[in-house]
């Protein structure tokens, strides 16, 4: 891991997060079908493979057509911010880059380090009206009961047993899973 460049778009700590949370949700691009047009945005090496930055990306996702822009109306749109990320990106050279500036477990609080990630990687199939497994993370409560009786370090570290999550997309980082576990080990605190 390289030191990390404010001026410089990750992918895999900014794009790779935007495309599982907004674009790779079951029946969409997850894996190569005839369905999503054989694109696969789980990886780098499937995004490469599925060739959508030569089908223009950009133009795909600033489209003003409903019928046409990804994702699509029915899905989360993709924020100003998220549209600036992957711009930055392409325009960087669509590089398979990732930084994390050093693993900080001593200061692990809700508000700073673990809602940010649950927003980031989580909220797009835990929260809303019909959240996956009915666990709406929008709320510390609920993220805070599934902390507690051990659901969410089993999912998020992939142990036998345990629904795998994120379910598309690479594990989170290690750095990311130690400030998780970190803060359960301090009681899942609302700090």
């Amino acid at each position: 891991m390289d030191t990390c460049d404010p001026n410089t778009a990750y992918f895999a700590q900014e794009v790779l997060p935007i495309f599982v949370q907004s674009c790779t949700m079951s029946g969409c691009h997850n894996a190569p079908t005839d369905n999503n047009d054989e694109i696969d945005l789980t990886s780098f090496n499937a995004v490469i493979t599925s060739d959508i930055i030569s089908e223009d990306l950009w133009e795909t996702i600033n489209d003003t057509d409903p019928d046409k822009i990804m994702p699509p109306d029915s899905m989360n749109p993709l924020t100003p911010e998220q549209i600036a990320t992957i711009g930055q990106w392409l325009q960087q050279g669509a590089q398979n880059n990732s930084c994390e500036s050093g693993c900080d477990t001593s200061a692990v609080t809700y508000t700073n380090t673990i809602y940010p990630l649950i927003q980031q990687r989580c909220l797009n199939c835990h929260s809303g009206s019909n959240p996956q497994g009915g666990l709406n993370f929008g709320s510390w409560s609920v993220l805070n009961t599934v902390a507690m009786d051990g659901r969410l370090a089993g999912s998020i570290q992939h142990h036998a047993n345990f629904a795998a999550m994120p379910p598309s997309g690479p594990m989170l980082s290690q750095c990311r899973i130690d400030q998780v576990l970190t803060w359960i080990q301090n009681g899942a605190p609302n700090n």
